[in-house]
Order: C-alpha cells, then sequence, then structure tokens
C-alpha cells in the first residue's frame, strides 16, 4: 500500500476561505474515500506549512489523482513525499 505526506499551504484562494477549510478538508475525506484512498489522518499546523495531510492506497495511481485534484480546486498547495515504513524500506534495500 502506497502512503503519502503532503505538507499543506494555503492559496490567497485558500486563506481568503479560511473558516471553510475544515469543511474542504471533510469534503475531500469523502472524495478520497469513494475513490478508494484512505485520508490517515489530516491536521492544522502553525509555522511554515498550514497543515499535514497522510494518506493511503493500494493503487498509488489514485492516490496521486486525489492529490491533483486538491490542487486544482486552488485553496492549496502541497509538497507531497511518498512514506515508507521500516519494512517497506527494508525491501527496497534488498534486505
Amino acid at each position: 500500500m502506497a502512503r503519502y505526506v503532503s505538507l499543506i499551504r494555503f492559496t490567497a484562494q485558500g486563506a481568503r476561505a479560511i473558516k471553510k477549510s475544515t469543511a474542504r478538508a471533510a469534503a475531500f475525506r469523502q472524495a478520497a474515500a469513494k475513490a478508494g484512498v484512505r485520508v490517515e489522518a489530516q491536521y492544522w499546523t502553525v509555522g511554515t506549512y498550514d497543515g499535514l495531510l497522510i494518506i493511503s492506497a493500494t493503487n498509488e495511481r489514485h492516490a496521486l489523482r486525489q492529490l491533483a485534484k486538491l490542487a486544482g480546486a486552488g485553496n492549496v498547495r502541497s509538497e507531497t513525499l511518498l512514506v515508507l515504513t521500516e519494512g517497506e524500506f527494508e525491501a527496497v534495500l534488498g534486505k
């Protein structure tokens, strides 16, 4: 299962509509679930980034499609990282 961590920053549009942020997050969770993508966690943060999103999916393309749709809505920009468990990382290393 592919797992991703996305570091989120509000765009100017997203910042203007910040009060709708939790509703947008709920809508993203619902759309992602329908697409077979599990939202493991969503956090709002203070600092360089405005939020953190952790998603997983058995189909990598479905996960990436949902992240592309999120960016396309124009409220956030994200920096996404593929994350691996210890066992997954060992498999990559060929252990």
